[in-house]
């Protein structure tokens, strides 16, 4: 199942590469910025949790040690929003392993349901597409947002997964998996 998980995950990335380069004027994302990583409750399914914990095993003993540590500190606080506990040094330690919520974040899309243009958490402290934000209003001024609906729950549930037979499971806060 993980192997094909991971076709899947090299197809998912390839679009969503594309679509990084379609929104790059309102991109702030760039290596070491982790605002994405500091506030959040990360949407994990069950399948993503597996993937992301194969490889957890193959870190250094000091880091598995200092995530295992921030987790249960983490399961005893139980905040609804926390500091992801792979993020060391203001990096993902695990980011080839990392989930569809974490993949697709800095994006802004369409939501059909909702009839409004989703931002990333982000905008808020002035980074991805702040220039068409107003903090005001809560307008957004986008020509032209991505039309797919990049929620972990309808990617995981798309075609194009269903094409690699992949099978979910549970979504979940990331923190309620251990």
């Amino acid at each position: 199942m993980l192997q094909r998980y991971e076709k899947f995950l090299e197809k998912l990335d390839k679009r969503l590469e594309k679509y990084f380069e379609e929104q790059c004027e309102f991109i702030k994302c760039k290596s070491g910025c982790s605002a994405c990583c500091e506030v959040g409750e990360y949407p994990f399914s069950r399948l993503e949790i597996e993937y992301l914990m194969s490889g957890f095993v193959n870190l250094p003993f000091g880091i598995k040690h200092k995530i295992k540590e921030d987790i249960k500190h983490l399961k005893q606080e139980n905040p609804k929003l926390y500091r992801c506990p792979f993020l060391i040094n203001n990096m993902c330690c695990l980011y080839k392993y990392r989930g569809i919520v974490c993949r697709t974040h800095g994006l802004a899309w369409y939501d059909e349901s909702e009839n409004r243009i989703r931002l990333p958490y982000c905008v808020n402290i002035g980074l991805n597409y702040s220039k068409v934000f107003d903090r005001e209003t809560g307008e957004v001024f986008l020509q032209n947002p991505i039309r797919e609906r990049l929620r972990i729950d309808s990617i995981l549930k798309s075609p194009q997964a269903k094409s690699y037979q992949i099978e979910c499971g549970e979504i979940r806060p990331l923190i309620r998996w251990f």
